[in-house]
């Protein structure tokens, strides 16, 4: 059920305030997940580079964040029927562990082809999931007649003024925790589909470090977000699957969304799936961290060299964890090859 700004309208859009009450409403309920650090990684960049772990996030992976901060905001009034949701796998796990704490039923409709784990993880969290097959049916169309027939609240994946700001915690954490060892960033990158985790992040960082770089990082070929800031409107994918990534293909921007990284992030970089499975075995060799091929991609782009950080600062989001055990192995097996 996509969401569209009337012509001519001026969207609200969220601020720094917004992601420290929104980081209030977390405390206690989401992990604040530590920066951590590798020597080997310090050392084939040249530069100090600090990973964000969001796998050791609750449901696996920063979408609760924004799941919770949007469905505890909902009045008691409007629960009876609901929440309905779309997604691939990890916001489907948020809304529906979120929904759960606040006691309300949650209805997440979910592509055929999400991995399994996904999917059972949802329905363990307290979730009905709803299949749908990507490449011929209308998501939005299918949510839109489960929130009529039950009067369930759509809650958007990304382009939601308290969604976005629920993500923004991950950005307002790490200039938190950096400004705590007396460290500013120059560059901070974080994987990107529709855009609600990058612009919250953006939002957050530039607040407090206005120089720093805020970059995208996307698979090859869902490059969407990149593209746009070069041309200035929203581009759209050729395709809607055929990436290992499945976390990662948003057709295109979101509305709200692009209005606050157009203005203040305005670069990406992406990586190839075999760049990404590297950088997922990479990840568990020498971090120990299960990380999905999804949550991957900004560190694969960093190792494949395509942010050049000698001698810079930076901070790189791993956005999730939840992995199939096939497509985990298939990464270790590539990263040894």
């Amino acid at each position: 059920m996509a969401t569209s700004l009337p012509a001519g309208s001026v969207p609200v859009l969220p601020t720094v305030d917004d992601i420290a009450s929104a980081a209030e409403r977390l405390a206690g309920v989401a992990v604040h997940t530590p920066l951590v650090s590798s020597a080997r990684l310090d050392a084939i960049t040249g530069g100090r580079v600090f990973l964000k772990p969001e796998p050791l996030q609750r449901t696996g992976s920063f979408k609760f964040r924004g799941a919770y901060n949007r469905i505890s905001r909902i009045a008691e009034s409007e629960r009876a029927g609901g929440v309905v949701a779309c997604s691939s796998g990890n916001h489907a796990q948020g809304v529906a562990a979120a929904a759960t704490l606040m006691g309300m039923r949650s209805v997440i409709v979910m592509p055929k082809d999400a991995p399994a784990m996904k999917k059972a993880r949802t329905i363990a969290f307290g979730g009905e999931v709803v299949e749908y097959d990507r490449e011929s049916e209308d998501r939005d169309a299918i949510a839109g007649s489960i929130a009529r027939e039950r009067g369930a609240i759509y809650v958007p994946p990304y382009d939601d003024f308290h969604i976005i700001a629920g993500q923004g915690t991950v950005g307002y954490e790490i200039a938190q925790d950096l400004e705590t060892l007396d460290i500013a960033p120059d560059v901070v990158i974080a994987n990107t589909s529709g855009g609600g985790l990058i612009s919250g992040i953006a939002l957050a960082i530039k607040a407090r470090f206005p120089e720093a770089r805020v970059m995208t990082a996307e698979p090859a070929g869902f490059d969407d977000h990149a593209r746009s800031f070069r041309s200035g409107g929203r581009e759209r994918n050729n395709r809607v699957s055929g990436s290992i990534c499945d976390a990662l293909m948003a057709a295109t921007p979101g509305e709200l969304t692009f209005e606050i990284t157009s203005r203040i992030v305005g670069e990406g970089v992406s990586a190839t799936d075999e760049e990404v499975e590297r950088a997922v075995a990479f990840a568990f060799e020498e971090l120990k961290l299960v990380v999905e091929p999804g949550g991957a991609v900004a560190l694969a782009a960093v190792l494949a060299g395509r942010v050049d950080l000698r001698g810079k600062v930076a901070a790189v989001v791993l956005s999730g964890g939840n992995v199939d055990a096939a497509v985990f192995n298939r990464c270790l097996a590539a990263g040894r090859a």
